[in-house]
């Protein structure tokens, strides 16, 4: 009897440590899987801590001030990806680090909207000001100044020499199709490009001034305006004559007279290719062609030169007066008269002050 109840109490103790060790084998895992999680987290704290310090610095370096101790003139072609804007940036010294800059221009979300062009980069500037400079297209622009009364030969002539355009011109212009004004382009506008704003400006001044026209005028269509507009520009120099010389010509269409305007003939002996060089002769007075309106009724048949804004407006708006000529009177104006017998008189004054000058 005692050594079956020894055999059963070893039993139980085998059995008691059996389920002691099955207990405590998922108490141990837990453990395991708990420290593994810990680590785990520690291990992403310190990558974030890492992280976030790198990401801190590379701010910093984005928006510190830049390396160039005076203004930079950097030029970016039409077409320069990110890529090449970063390069080109760090090889003229105005930025530290090109992948520090295309990283803010990324996270910024500006990478897409960099604009070409050339730009002035200020001493200094840091990565975050020039990578705005850039999104706005804050760029250099040039000027190239057009004068009133050009002929579209003499345009392209000055848009040839600009230094700063490039390209070819395809095709001249029509005469009187262009606007002269001052136009600002940024460096690696085309000279085609170029013209081709200034017939749309032509366009758009035209649209706004031919609904606003006098009424009962002498002329028809919007072409006909751009040539009377461009005698007018051609015949004064001086701004304020402007419409007092287009009333002329204006006065002069309602009755049926004839404009007699030299610089038509001129421009039918030079065909807008350069100023004459001399004084019209008596033969090409009495020359019948089609620029010569002191042999034509009414207009010529295309414009002599560009035509200004002012110009279009006076011929489109003229003020009333009763005169029909006028003559140049000695001083870079005009001398105006109503009937023939006055302007024989101004005339007559104009070959004295020549005469006093020792002019022909």
């Amino acid at each position: 009897m005692n050594g079956s109840n020894g055999a059963e109490n070893g039993h139980a103790a085998d059995a008691q440590a059996t389920e002691e060790k099955t207990k405590a084998a998922p108490r141990k895992g837990r453990r395991l899987l708990l420290w593994g999680f810990v680590s785990l987290l520690v291990l992403a704290v310190i990558g974030l801590g890492a992280a976030g310090g790198l990401f801190l610095y590379g701010k910093h370096l984005y928006e510190r001030p830049g390396p160039a101790e005076e203004e930079l003139i950097v030029l970016f072609p039409r077409g320069t990806g990110l890529i090449s804007i970063a390069g080109r940036l760090e090889k003229a010294g105005a930025i530290e680090n090109a992948l520090i800059f295309r990283a803010g221009v990324q996270l910024e979300g500006k990478a897409a909207a960099l604009k070409a062009g050339e730009y002035a980069i200020p001493a200094e500037a840091s990565m975050a000001e020039i990578a705005q400079l850039l999104y706005e297209g804050k760029a250099i622009l040039h000027k190239l100044t057009v004068p009133e009364g050009r002929t579209s030969f003499e345009i392209v002539e000055i848009v040839k020499a600009d230094p700063v355009l490039t390209g070819e011109v395809k095709d001249m212009p029509p005469e009187g199709a262009l606007l002269p004004e001052t136009y600002l382009f940024q460096r690696g506008t085309t000279r085609q490009e170029l013209l081709d704003r200034m017939a749309e400006a032509h366009d758009k001044v035209l649209e706004d001034l031919w609904p606003d026209r006098a009424e009962d005028l002498p002329i028809k269509t919007q072409e006909e305006a751009v040539i009377l507009a461009s005698i007018v520009e051609k015949e004064t120099g001086v701004a304020e004559e402007r419409p007092r010389v287009a009333a002329v010509f204006i006065n002069r269409l309602n009755l049926g007279m004839r404009l007699q305007s030299d610089p038509t003939i001129i421009y039918g002996i030079t065909a807008g290719k350069g100023p004459l060089g001399r004084r019209i002769r008596r033969s090409e007075i009495d020359g019948v062609t089609e620029y010569n309106t002191y042999q034509i009724d009414g207009l010529p048949p295309t414009p002599i030169a560009n035509p200004g804004r002012a110009a279009l407006e006076a011929v489109l708006n003229p003020p009333e007066t009763k005169d029909l000529y006028f003559v140049a009177d000695g001083t870079g104006g005009h001398a105006f008269a109503r009937s023939h017998a006055q302007h024989l008189r101004n005339v007559a004054a104009l070959r004295r002050i020549q005469r006093e000058r020792g002019e022909r």
